[in-house]
């Protein structure tokens, strides 16, 4: 009889977890709590919006071998989406590549540290002084919104090894959106004699060394030899009896305060569809120099600080995006109070009047990612204790308990589909390995 493993999660760890154990003969059962695949990969398939829209997970970050080479064997083609960075800022745009002041004293400093501390507390120690007011503010905004992160409690070593290992190659879309990546790996799994169950919410996972029983919340119950625990960092962190909490009996104490060590953090993406490029008008061109066209990025001070365009595609979307304190603070609004704010943001930007902005409003759709009970959150960070943290979650229990995702890589892209895509595989072969 094949050896039987249960995978927790149909998000992009679990069904490459899925798709590699498959492939190897595994008997596998993937349960996902969600009604569809994909976790925090959710491509909206509507012809309002433009060309399949993410809700989640948009971009390809440069040479991500694992993402590339899935999507190539799947015959999965991506494009361009290198863009012009922009800041709206006092009342103007500028091209957004102006070097901040102090930032090489910055970067320095950060050389220097020889022991570990929150990033916020690093810039009080060295930046506190008014001369500083500006760098401090675009360290705060990178951590809490590239990083979704709170600079408070986030690893400076972590940001450092970031910067050092930045990658600057072209960054691009997966053509008709991520959700045929992850199409293709359901599909294999299914081809290989695996399982794939929707709206199977995990309660409890019951275990002793080579078994495991996982009960869901309407009673049914699963049977595996061993398990891969690929659902987001943020619903282990979540309380018992909470929705989407998963007990483990016997407990898993060293793996839960494992789970504390880790960051997790927060986020709001606005997905506006117009009845016209507006950005792109007259108006925007005498404000930008006549220099709109491949204005990608936008950032800005505003309630919704951070948006994007679709371009070097033609599109009349524009998304928004919220990270860190910001979101969490946001975290419990109605998509109608996120939506007007973004409205508000706009208008403040681009210099008109809100109702005007409302009227153009053909398709709106919000993802409160910290709403979401079967995410709570964004994706994860460093914090000054994460990398032991990492190390025991990287153990198998037992040789039966695995857990998977984007949080446990250790690389410098963490928190994104080739993190948790690595993850997944690395999580597989370790099961397979333990079963020789």
């Amino acid at each position: 009889m094949k050896n039987t493993v249960l995978i927790i999660g149909a998000g992009a760890a679990g069904l490459m977890a899925a798709y590699t154990l498959s492939k190897a003969g595994k008997k596998v059962t993937v349960l996902e709590a969600r009604k569809r695949t994909g976790g925090r990969i959710f491509t909206v398939n509507n012809e309002l919006f433009f060309n399949n829209t993410e809700l989640g997970a948009e971009f390809i970050h440069g040479n991500l071998p694992v993402t590339l080479g899935l999507l190539k064997e799947a015959g999965i083609t991506h494009r361009s989406a290198d863009t012009e960075m922009w800041r709206y800022r006092n009342g103007c745009f500028e091209e957004n590549q102006t070097v901040i002041d102090d930032w090489n004293l910055l970067t320095r400093r950060m050389d220097e540290l020889e022991q570990d501390v929150p990033v916020w507390d690093f810039m009080q120690q060295h930046f506190s002084e008014d001369k500083y007011a500006e760098l401090r503010a675009a360290v705060w905004s990178f951590v809490s919104g590239y990083d979704t992160a709170d600079p408070r409690d986030a690893s400076t070593f972590a940001l450092r090894k970031e910067w050092e290992n930045e990658d600057y190659e072209a960054q691009s879309r997966v053509d008709g959106g991520y959700c045929h990546m992850i199409s293709y790996l359901a599909n294999s799994c299914r081809n290989h004699g695996g399982d794939v169950f929707l709206n199977a919410v995990v309660q409890n996972i019951s275990w002793q060394p080579g078994h495991v029983t996982a009960t869901l919340a309407d009673g049914s119950t699963y049977q595996a030899e061993q398990i891969v625990i690929a659902v987001p960092l943020g619903v282990l962190k979540a309380d018992t009896g909470v929705t989407g909490a998963i007990k483990f009996e016997p407990p898993l104490t060293q793996h839960q305060t494992a789970i504390g060590q880790m960051g997790f953090g927060a986020v709001i993406k606005l997905l506006f569809a117009f009845d016209d490029a507006f950005w792109l008008d007259d108006k925007t061109r005498s404000m930008t120099g006549n220099k709109v066209d491949q204005m990608g990025y936008l950032f800005s001070d505003e309630e919704i600080p951070t948006w994007w365009t679709q371009a070097p595609d033609h599109s009349k979307v524009l998304t928004g995006w919220i990270g860190g304190p910001g979101a969490q603070e946001k975290a419990g609004r109605s998509d109608n109070e996120l939506r007007d704010e973004g409205l508000r943001s706009l208008a403040v930007i681009f210099k008109r009047n809100v109702d005007e902005l409302k009227a153009k409003l053909t398709a709106c759709r919000i993802m409160n990612w910290i709403a979401d009970p079967f995410t709570r959150g964004s994706y994860a960070y460093d914090k000054v204790e994460t990398p032991q943290g990492r190390d025991v979650l990287t153990t198998p229990v037992e040789n039966t308990i695995f857990f998977a995702g984007e949080y446990l890589y250790n690389g410098t892209a963490m928190g994104t589909v080739e993190a948790a895509l690595s993850s997944g595989k690395e999580a597989a072969e370790k099961v397979i390995k333990a079963t020789l």
